[in-house]
């Protein structure tokens, strides 16, 4: 069975890096691109690199023709994907790649994004998509609400010990370095590369990144308790990768085990060999997340390491896996590459 796919939001990175994967599934065909600004452009018009694919041309979201899609991506801005959403047929499956639907708390929502939410009914029904440890709710979901790119790298590192109750909670300290394509690809002049090549910076210090949100929520649900996480982003001139360092208190040989045990079956998920670290080059371009545990000098103390693609298993491919799940399909299929290396 061939399921018919719709992109909204294709002429952005996320966009490009579903059709990209999409491309080559087997059961999946794209047969409309949204894309309000680039409406009437090729692909290969706004994505060189795609050009040898046969694809639709992009038009206004308005033009589609829904009744003949099985499932819809919306890659869209936080905000405009409410809009955009609530207005679709209530029987069209949906992967959301923005920030709308991810904090059940609509005043969560609203303190987070500075707008009150739009969507407060569809907000109830959505499922939250860190797909390995919600993917029984997302084969039965119509909405997925897919996680923010450093929320997720953050969460794969530190879920399980929360869970297993290994590390002290109020002590975690997460360090995170994201690749500029994280920013999306609107033109921001804090990102032109005379301002942000041969040098990184930390950014939203303090507690005021809009990931925190999904911090909170997730980790104070597994805990049972308030959970607070010390986070502090850092921009690096990459085009992609997420590296994010966690120091815990807590016996490192237990904290390896409970990942290690926490990811044996999971197919995208790797925990490295005990004092082994991850790289971003080594997952680049896939769906692949690897995790590394070190002891620290200091007796009683862990350092959890993890590397994944924002793009990708941050964000699209984590998309694609979240769908495959909810048109009962494998959740691996189309997301078996392998890396790009070097």
């Amino acid at each position: 069975m061939t399921h018919s796919i719709a992109i909204l939001g294709a002429s952005g990175y996320t966009g490009a890096e579903l059709v990209r994967l999409i491309a080559t599934h087997p059961t999946m065909k794209i047969t409309a691109l949204g894309a309000n600004s680039k409406a009437g452009q090729s692909m290969a018009q706004v994505f060189p690199h795609l050009r040898h694919l046969d694809l639709p041309d992009m038009v206004k979201i308005n033009e589609i023709d829904f009744s003949s899609i099985d499932l819809c991506f919306c890659a869209l801005p936080h905000k405009t994907s409410q809009e955009v959403i609530s207005a679709l047929p209530k029987t069209l499956k949906v992967v959301d790649l923005s920030a709308d639907f991810r904090l059940r708390d609509p005043r969560a929502y609203e303190k987070w994004y500075g707008n009150p939410h739009a969507a407060i009914e569809m907000q109830k029904e959505a499922v939250y998509g860190l797909t390995e440890f919600y993917r029984n709710d997302i084969r039965n979901a119509r909405l997925v609400a897919g996680t923010g790119c450093n929320a997720a790298t953050g969460q794969f590192a530190l879920r399980p010990l929360i869970g297993d109750s290994v590390i002290d909670l109020d002590n975690i300290i997460l360090d995170l370095k994201c690749g500029v394509s994280g920013a999306g690809r609107s033109l921001k002049e804090n990102l032109l590369h005379a301002e942000l090549s041969e040098g990184y910076h930390a950014y939203a210090v303090g507690g005021t990144h809009r990931h925190l949100g999904e911090f909170d929520q997730e980790f104070s649900a597994v805990a049972g308790r308030v959970v607070q996480v010390q986070f502090t982003p850092h921009l690096v001139p990459a085009n992609r990768g997420i590296l994010a360092t966690g120091y815990v208190h807590g016996d490192a040989q237990a904290v390896y085990d409970s990942l290690a045990n926490a990811y044996a079956s999971e197919p995208f998920v790797e925990v490295l060999p005990f004092g082994e670290t991850p790289s971003t080059r080594h997952i680049r371009g896939s769906n692949f997340c690897h995790i590394g545990v070190v002891g620290d000098r200091i007796a009683g103390r862990a350092i959890v390491v993890a590397a994944l693609d924002n793009l990708t298993k941050g964000s699209s491919g984590q998309a694609l896996q979240n769908a495959n799940l909810m048109l009962g399909e494998d959740e691996t299929m189309g997301l078996m590459l392998a890396p790009v290396f070097p």
